[in-house]
């Protein structure tokens, strides 16, 4: 019987590394030649029993049987949009863009999924948006024989009206925590879009009412959690097939208008048709005007800039796979050097979140290893792809809706196959793409940008499925079958926190830690950290 080396012998090396760069569950395979298919087939087979990576969907929710749970939508802007679509509901609007879309590109996919996605057995019932004219959108589009939906003028009204069983939130950052509390003291099942909370406190106050509320569902709206790669990396961190992980960088790289947050300003627009104290709520009172309406996240008092808004996402995709929690420390710097356009939050951030105690195994002498840097590193002006690497002892791991391995030239795992030439750093040691066979249209730069983190879809069997679907099904399960959401008050509670010492480091310029002991944020004497954090200026150590 032929040993392994004996294939090889067939093969000249690249032919045979070649072969082995597509292990995939679904999708591509690269062979380097027919007639050496069957040979490239054994060595395949050797590498999958000898990583053993195993590439599965997360466990199945539950049935959506049952009498229709009662929604509301809270904040029916772009993301409002895209949520209610998750949830069976789309506007008359887009309906007639993607139509037009399909019509001109047949490899635009979006309308024929949207109605082919699952019917969720819920019903839109209640819309709440201060601009009148997004409000009566939601009206027009999703009233029908089947629906009946009312608009409520304020949050509160709609929460204790009695007519929804569970509300989505996607309104401007500074209304997610005080609308989510207010939900969740209702008895109202909760969704709430990133960043969980706009300030300190209130992250500590959502946490204490989600475990005083426990007949009721909180999710965070971190999608990327269905990502069918993601789930795939999560067993390769498991399988310490990267040995020890010291290392982690994730970047922002978006160039466009939309991309930084440069947004349309509707024509309709006024103080007639806007509800601007509503919109103001906890924020500092400043006359009217549609620039920091539709540009909300520009500015600290309504958003969170970089941190919070962008950050965030990669924060949440690391930490679905690492598990690594809050960091001991965060440093931060930037500054406005692309969109010079009067807002206060930075448009250029890097962060370096330090980890000291994280360890996730390793293949060299034992206590030798430990310890990890999360770097996150953003622009608003050139969207040149830096891609999210993580890097261990004994290899590296790009993180998309794709993923590759490659073995690193000085890993101890590997040294041997590395020696005989088995194994060769620059080509994939491992990859998987479960969107091999598919069509993806991305219809902009930004919506690349998303498509490539993972944020847009992702896949089940081979096809492509709404990311956004599959977590609003997965809290809906939860709501009819019981259970907790994959992103629910831990997991929030670990990104705001994060996303605060970021924001809080940006702003006074120096390292800000965490007291893993109190669960706190480091003061100096006399600060208001809260009060630091939400300070409406660009930077208080530029001020």
């Amino acid at each position: 019987m032929a040993n392994e080396n004996d294939h090889f012998k067939k093969w000249n090396r690249r032919d045979i590394l070649k072969s082995l760069g597509g292990i995939p569950l679904l999708g591509a395979v690269w062979y380097a030649g027919a007639d050496l298919a069957g040979s490239a087939s054994r060595e395949r087979q050797f590498l999958l029993e000898t990583l053993n990576i195993e590439a599965s969907p997360p466990p199945a929710t539950g049935p959506m049987s049952g009498e229709p749970l009662r929604i509301g939508i809270i904040g029916f802007g772009g993301r409002g949009e895209d949520l209610c679509r998750a949830l069976g509901f789309a506007t008359n609007e887009w309906l007639k863009e993607m139509q037009e879309a399909a019509s001109t590109n047949p490899n635009n996919k979006r309308l024929a999924e949207f109605k082919a996605q699952e019917n969720l057995n819920v019903k839109l019932v209640a819309v709440c948006d201060v601009f009148d004219i997004k409000a009566q959108r939601a009206l027009d589009s999703f009233n029908n024989n089947t629906n009946k939906i009312k608009r409520f003028r304020t949050h509160t009204e709609l929460i204790n009206s009695g007519e929804v069983d569970a509300v989505i939130i996607a309104t401007p950052d500074h209304w997610h925590a005080p609308i989510s509390i207010d939900a969740l003291n209702a008895g109202v099942h909760v969704y709430v879009e990133k960043p969980m909370t706009h300030n300190i406190s209130e992250t500590y106050t959502l946490r204490e009412t989600v475990k005083k509320n426990p007949k009721t569902v909180f999710a965070v709206g971190h999608q990327h959690r269905q990502t069918q790669s993601f789930l795939t990396a999560q067993d390769v961190i498991k399988k310490n097939i990267l040995g020890h992980v010291s290392l982690v960088v994730s970047n922002t790289n978006r160039n466009d208008d939309n991309g930084a947050w440069q947004y349309d300003i509707h024509e309709k627009a006024s103080e007639q048709t806007i509800d601007w104290n509503q919109f103001i709520g906890n924020a500092p009172q400043v006359p009217f005007n549609t620039e920091h309406f539709f540009r909300w996240r520009k500015w600290w008092a309504y958003g969170s800039g970089l941190s919070g808004d962008l950050l965030t996402h990669d924060f949440d995709r690391i930490n679905c796979i690492l598990k690594m929690g809050i960091p001991n420390s965060v440093t931060a710097s930037g500054g406005i050097y692309t969109h010079r356009d009067g807002r206060n939050v930075p448009d250029v951030l890097q962060v370096n979140m330090e980890y000291p105690d994280f360890t996730n195994g390793s293949s060299q002498t034992q206590g030798k290893e430990k310890g990890m840097t999360f770097v996150y590193s953003a622009t608003l002006g050139n969207q040149f792809d830096r891609g999210t690497v993580m890097m261990g002892h004994d290899g590296s791991m790009e993180l998309g809706n794709q993923i590759t391995v490659y073995a690193d030239s000085g890993s101890t795992k590997y040294a041997e196959l590395l020696k005989e030439g088995r194994i060769e750093p620059g080509v994939p040691l491992y990859q998987y793409d479960p969107a091999a066979n598919g069509v993806d249209a991305v219809t902009s730069a930004t919506a690349k940008y998303f498509a490539n983190k993972g944020l847009l879809w992702t896949y089940r069997d081979g096809k492509r499925v709404d990311s956004t679907f599959l977590h609003i099904r997965e809290w809906l399960s939860c709501i009819r079958n019981g259970g907790t959401p994959s992103c629910s008050i831990k997991e929030g509670f670990e990104e705001a926190i994060s996303a605060h010492m970021a924001g809080l480091s940006y702003k006074l310029g120096r390292k800000i830690d965490w007291d893993r002991v109190t669960e706190r944020i480091i003061a100096k004497p006399g600060e208001d950290l809260d009060a630091l954090l939400l300070a409406n200026k660009e930077s208080l150590v530029k001020a």
